[in-house]
């Protein structure tokens, strides 16, 4: 696959994808820049890059694999999540909480970390602190419960949002609009 022949430099994003390869198989798509899986394991979708993001929490890494999962999260919570971990994003339109790390076992940790914040089990605080004694807890090979899979059930979906113009509105908007263009 020419995705996966990058030169040196991209030796550290080659070996995150080919870890994804070797639990999920063959990605379901493949671009120049992108692998994607559609329902591997647990997920909704694993999108592995060939760009990486520089990543400094809770010890410098470069994120390049980013799991997806369908969960809704209340809107009041997306402030603590951003402040929790840069490297986890949910869109509400959607439905889909994700993190972006540098394997699948970190992407579980933050997750399952977003998710207490979100059901304020753990404060802001105690979730990084929480983050970064699993981080060092891996490397010393003892127990990681958080990073060996979600410790929360995914729920919910898309927030459409609500409506707050109607179709007269709308059509008087585009006719006034039309008024203004005329020669």
């Amino acid at each position: 696959m020419q995705w996966l022949s990058w030169k040196d430099g991209r030796r550290r994003q080659r070996r995150s994808a080919q870890l994804v390869i070797d639990k999920y198989g063959d990605p379901d798509e493949a671009t120049d820049s992108t692998l994607i899986w559609n329902k591997p394991g647990p997920w909704k979708r694993i999108v592995a890059y060939r760009d990486f993001d520089p990543h400094n929490f809770p010890a410098p890494h470069n994120d390049s694999v980013e799991s997806f999962l369908e969960h809704s999260i209340p809107p009041e919570k997306a402030g603590p999540l951003a402040e929790f971990d840069g490297s986890v994003a949910f869109n509400r339109t959607r439905g889909e909480l994700s993190a972006r790390c540098h394997d699948e076992e970190a992407n579980f940790l933050a997750l399952n970390l977003a998710n207490d914040v979100a059901e304020g089990k753990k404060t802001v605080d105690e979730a990084r602190d929480y983050y970064a004694h699993e981080f060092l807890a891996f490397r010393k090979k003892e127990p990681t419960p958080y990073m060996e899979g979600l410790k929360f059930q995914p729920s919910g979906g898309p927030d459409r949002d609500h409506r707050v113009l109607s179709d007269e509105q709308l059509k008087e908007a585009e006719e006034a609009g039309k008024v203004k263009q005329a020669p």
